[in-house]
């Protein structure tokens, strides 16, 4: 086994119904680009009626159609939000304790501490986060996952994976290994994937190999590291 080998994310996706909610960070190619993409995926009528938004920089999960949400508590949420130097995205409302702790004086790993998996037993959805730190025209970036010890959601296990800068290198970190019941939560470390320097190219990559029945919602984004501008690309499954 090459421990060093890199994946291409659409050959990690494709065939598996049911990876849940992903995250990948990395870096494009040429070296200049930081490379940011977060999708959401759905199994139940309450999940799948869901749409991303985006407003100057900030990325949320709304309701499609608000008059058939059920529990709003574990699906509505802000994914992406910008804090001066730093891009965080999440699965859930860790976003914005990350974002308050941290405007606070606390770190990333301060912030996640007050936080545990989802309280969705039998699955206990773990939490999945990340941001990316800009300076001097480089960057670096860490991710994280928060984890049920055991099925009976007894305690939480908490680990945080740090990465520098490398060209086309990137990490993906998804909250489930595939579909079951209950479904079987992320295991290891974020797993390494190409990352190529068109953002169509990565963005028609990932959407046309997630699960075409559960897949709801993308977004990704490539910021130029020594600008700080970037493009984005947004799909919603519902129209």
């Amino acid at each position: 086994m090459d421990i060093y080998n890199i994946n291409d994310i659409g050959s990690l996706i494709k065939d598996n119904s049911y990876v849940g909610r992903g995250i990948v960070i990395g870096t494009s190619k040429s070296g200049d680009k930081a490379v940011t993409a977060y999708f959401i995926m759905g199994r139940s009528e309450n999940s799948r009626n869901r749409i991303f938004t985006e407003n100057i920089g900030t990325v949320k999960t709304e309701p499609f159609d608000a008059s058939k949400v059920e529990d709003p508590s574990l699906i509505i949420y802000s994914a992406v939000r910008q804090l001066d130097n730093k891009l965080i995205v999440t699965n859930g409302d860790q976003t914005d304790t990350i974002y308050n702790l941290m405007s606070d004086g606390k770190s990333f790993k301060e912030a996640l501490e007050t936080r545990e998996f989802e309280p969705d037993a039998p699955n206990l959805t773990p939490r999945i986060s990340g941001i990316v730190y800009f300076g001097d025209g480089k960057f670096s970036y860490e991710m994280s996952i928060l984890k049920s010890i055991d099925a009976d959601g007894s305690d939480c296990c908490r680990y945080i994976f740090s990465y520098p800068q490398k060209a086309g290198l990137g990490h993906f970190i998804h909250t489930y290994v595939c579909d079951g019941n209950p479904i079987p939560t992320f295991q290891g470390e974020p797993e390494r994937v190409e990352i190529p320097d068109s953002i169509d190219e990565f963005t028609d990559t990932l959407w046309a190999n997630l699960d075409k029945n559960n897949k709801i919602s993308l977004y990704v984004r490539y910021t130029d590291v020594k600008t700080g501008k970037y493009e984005q690309r947004l799909i919603n499954k519902n129209k």
